[in-house]
C-alpha cells in the first residue's frame, strides 16, 4: 500500500474536507482534499492493492463481494489517515454508458427532457427505468467547422443538435451506496470515472484530445474535446494482461511476473531477454487500437486530434511513455491531476510521478470543492 498524509503539515484544518475515492478491479485510491483560501489542498491520499482481499497476488483483477470492498477501503482509510466521512464516489467507466444522441435543430431545448429518455433507449440495452439518466447539451462548434455527410460536405451547426448522455444501471448505484456506507462514510454523489478524469488531468484545451486511461482490466480510450467527451471506446486488455503474459510464457506465478513487469517493464531484462518482446506484445495492441480509433474519429468527424494524454496506473510501466511517444505523430504527455492542488513543494516529484493513477479520485475531490 503506498499511503502519505500531509495533513499535518498544513495548518488552520477546516471541516471542509472532501474524500474522492476511486474503487477499481485490482486496487482502490483515495485522496482527501480541503478547500483553505479558495484553493485545494492535498491532506492525503492512498492507494490499496485488492488482490490480497481475493487470496490473490497484488496486481491481479478481483471480483470481490461488497463486503469485502468495505473492507479493504476501511483499511485504507485507516492507513492513509483520511479524516472525514464526506465521500465522493467513482462509478467505473465499464459499469456505465457514456454516447451521444443527435436530435434535429428543430427540437427546442424544452423537450429535452421528454425526448431523451426515448432516444435513449436505443442505445441502453435495459429499460429506462431501470438507470440514472442524466444528459448535458454539447455546445455547437465552431462556425466553419464541417463533416461529410454520404458524398456532400455541410457546415456542422446546421446538421443536429448533440447530446452527451451518461447512464448508470440503479444495481450499480446500489452497490456502490451500500459499499460506502458500510465503510462508515457518507456518500455525497456518484460519477462515472471519465467525467472526474477530465476535471483533474485537462485544463482550457479547446482542440482535440485523446484521454488514454490505461487500467488493470481494461483500457478505456475517450475523445475529449473543449473538455466534453465526445466519444468513448473500452479495450479489453489493461495491464493485469501484460502479468498473464509474461507468467505464462516464462512459467512463473503472477506475483512474481508482476514484480518483474515492475522493476523492468519494456525497458526488459538482461537476465531475461524475452521479457521485453512479451510486455510489447501487450503494449502493441493497445496503442494500434488507440491509433484505430483515433484514425476512424477523425474520418468521420472530419476533426484534427491534437493531443494524446496517459493516466491510469498501468501509464506508469517503464519504457510506455516512451514508446507511445514514438508510435504517435502528436504531442503525448502524462496526465499531472496532482497539479490541481496546493502540496508541499518537496513532494511534487513524486506526486507527478505517480499523479496519472489518482486522476479519477481527484477529479472526485475537486468537483465537490468546487461546488461549494
Amino acid at each position: 500500500m503506498i499511503t502519505d498524509s500531509i495533513g499535518k503539515l498544513i495548518k488552520g484544518q477546516t471541516a471542509e474536507s472532501v474524500v474522492g475515492i476511486d474503487i477499481g478491479t485490482s486496487s482502490i485510491k483515495v485522496v482527501q482534499l480541503k478547500r483553505k483560501s479558495g484553493i485545494p489542498v492535498l491532506e492525503t491520499y492512498g492507494t490499496l492493492a485488492l488482490g490480497p482481499y481475493a487470496d490473490i497476488a497484488v496486481g491481479a483483477v478481483t471480483n470481490l463481494s461488497s463486503e469485502k470492498i468495505s473492507q479493504a477501503l476501511m483499511d485504507l482509510i485507516r492507513e492513509s489517515g483520511v479524516t472525514t466521512k464526506e465521500a465522493a464516489v467513482g462509478i467505473p467507466s465499464s459499469a456505465s454508458l457514456v454516447f451521444v444522441i443527435e436530435l434535429p435543430p428543430s427540437i427546442d431545448d424544452r423537450r429535452f427532457s421528454e425526448v431523451v429518455p426515448t432516444e435513449a433507449r436505443k442505445y441502453i440495452p435495459v429499460p429506462v427505468s431501470e438507470v440514472s439518466l442524466d444528459y448535458w447539451p454539447i455546445p455547437k462548434r465552431e462556425v466553419g467547422s464541417y463533416e461529410v455527410l454520404s458524398d456532400k460536405t455541410v457546415p456542422i451547426a446546421q446538421t443536429k443538435t448533440e447530446i452527451l448522455v451518461a447512464a448508470i444501471h440503479n444495481d450499480t448505484t446500489q452497490k456502490f451506496t451500500d459499499i460506502i456506507k458500510t465503510s462508515a462514510l457518507s456518500p455525497l454523489f456518484f460519477e462515472i470515472e471519465i467525467f472526474s478524469a477530465i476535471r483533474s488531468t485537462f485544463g482550457r484545451e479547446v482542440e482535440t484530445v485523446i484521454l488514454v486511461d490505461f487500467g488493470a482490466l481494461k483500457t478505456k480510450i475517450s475523445v475529449i474535446e473543449s473538455g466534453i467527451v465526445r466519444n468513448l471506446h473500452i479495450v479489453n486488455r489493461g495491464s493485469a494482461d501484460i502479468t498473464n503474459a509474461i507468467a505464462n510464457s516464462l512459467v512463473m506465478s503472477f506475483a512474481e511476473a508482476e514484480e518483474m513487469k515492475r522493476q523492468h517493464g519494456l525497458l526488459g531484462s538482461s537476465s531475461t531477454p524475452a521479457l521485453s518482446d512479451i510486455i510489447k506484445l501487450s503494449v502493441d495492441y493497445i496503442l494500434s487500437e488507440t491509433n484505430t480509433f483515433i484514425m476512424q474519429y477523425e474520418r468521420i468527424h472530419n476533426r484534427t486530434v491534437n493531443k494524446l494524454v496517459l493516466i491510469g496506473a498501468g501509464s506508469l510501466l517503464k519504457g510506455f511513455f516512451e514508446t507511445a511517444t514514438a508510435r504517435f505523430q502528436i504531442e503525448v504527455v502524462r496526465g499531472n491531476p496532482f497539479s490541481k492542488v496546493q502540496s508541499p513543494a518537496f513532494l511534487e516529484p513524486v506526486l507527478a510521478e505517480i499523479g496519472p493513477e489518482f486522476a479519477t479520485a481527484i477529479g472526485l475531490a475537486l468537483r465537490q470543492l468546487q461546488k461549494d
